[in-house]
C-alpha cells in the first residue's frame, strides 16, 4: 500500500509510538491528525512536526467520538488511514486484591471497545477513498499474557481476534486494508513501570517497522522479538509463557 500523501488519524499521537509514527508519516507528505486526552501534550507534539493537526478527544466517550466524526467530515473528509494506538494499562497481579474488575473495565473500554466504536464510526469515510487502511496496535502479549499486566494482555488478545474478523469482512467488498502491529516491550513513558526504559526497543524503530509493513502489505507486522516469540508459542506454549513471564517483556 502506498503510504504517502494521505490523510491519517493517529490515536494516542502525542508521544511514544504514535508520535514517532506521525513524524515519519508527515515526512512522506501525509496530512496527520493526532488525538488523545492531553491537549497540552498534543499541542507540543504538533508544534514539533510539520503538517500535523491535533484534537483533544477521549475516545472512551461517545459524545466526543461523535464530535470527532463531525470534525472529520468537515475538515478531514479525505481521511484514508486510521491508526488505533491509544491504550491504557495497570500493573498488578490477580492475587493482589486491588479491584481487578475496575482496572480491567477501564483497559477494555480504552484498548478494545473504543477501537471497535471508532472504526465503525469512521469506516463510511474510509470506504469512500480509493485506498484506505485501519491499523490496530496490539502487542506481543496478544500471543500470551504477562502476569504483571494481566488484563491489559487480555485486551490485546481481544483486539487481535477482532482484527482478524474485521480484515475478513472488509476484504470481501471494500478497498480498506486491515493491519495489525505487534511490538514487544517499547521504551516509552507508558512502559516505564514494567521496565521499558531499560529493556524496551525505541519507539522510532516500531514506527519504521509499521511503515515498512504497510508498504509491503504485511497484514501482521511483527517487530523485534515478537515473531520469534510467536514461533516458540506455536511449538511450545508452556515454555513460551514461562519464558515471557521470567523476562516480563510486553
Amino acid at each position: 500500500m502506498n503510504i504517502a500523501n494521505k490523510t491519517v488519524l493517529i490515536t494516542g499521537g502525542g508521544s511514544g509510538i504514535g508520535f514517532e509514527t506521525a513524524k515519519l508519516l508527515s515526512e512522506k507528505g501525509n496530512r496527520i491528525l493526532i488525538i488523545g486526552r492531553d491537549g497540552g501534550k498534543l499541542a507540543r507534539a504538533a508544534a514539533a512536526l510539520n503538517n500535523v493537526s491535533y484534537l483533544a478527544i477521549d475516545i472512551t466517550r461517545q459524545n466526543e467520538v461523535d464530535g470527532l466524526h463531525k470534525e472529520i467530515l468537515s475538515r478531514f473528509s479525505e481521511l484514508s488511514v486510521v491508526i488505533n494506538n491509544a491504550a491504557a494499562s495497570f500493573v498488578y497481579a490477580h492475587a493482589d486484591g486491588v479491584n481487578a474488575f475496575d482496572k480491567a473495565s477501564q483497559e477494555m473500554l480504552t484498548n478494545y471497545l473504543s477501537v471497535i466504536r471508532l472504526n465503525e464510526t469512521l469506516l463510511p469515510v474510509l470506504k469512500k477513498q480509493p485506498e484506505a487502511a485501519i491499523v490496530n496496535v496490539t502487542s506481543l502479549v496478544s500471543i500470551a499474557p504477562v502476569t504483571v499486566i494481566p488484563t491489559y494482555s487480555d485486551t490485546k488478545a481481544a483486539l487481535h481476534s477482532y482484527t482478524l474478523a474485521l480484515r475478513h469482512e472488509l476484504g470481501k467488498d471494500t478497498a480498506v486494508k486491515v493491519f495489525e502491529l505487534l511490538p514487544p516491550l517499547v521504551n516509552t513513558d507508558f512502559s516505564k513501570e514494567i521496565g521499558g526504559e531499560a529493556n524496551g526497543i525505541p519507539a522510532a524503530d516500531v514506527a519504521k517497522a509499521l511503515l515498512q509493513g504497510i508498504t509491503e502489505d504485511l497484514e501482521e507486522i511483527y517487530v523485534g522479538q515478537t515473531k520469534d516469540f510467536r514461533t516458540l508459542y506455536l511449538s511450545d506454549p508452556k515454555t513460551a509463557f514461562q519464558t515471557l513471564n521470567q523476562t516480563q517483556v510486553a
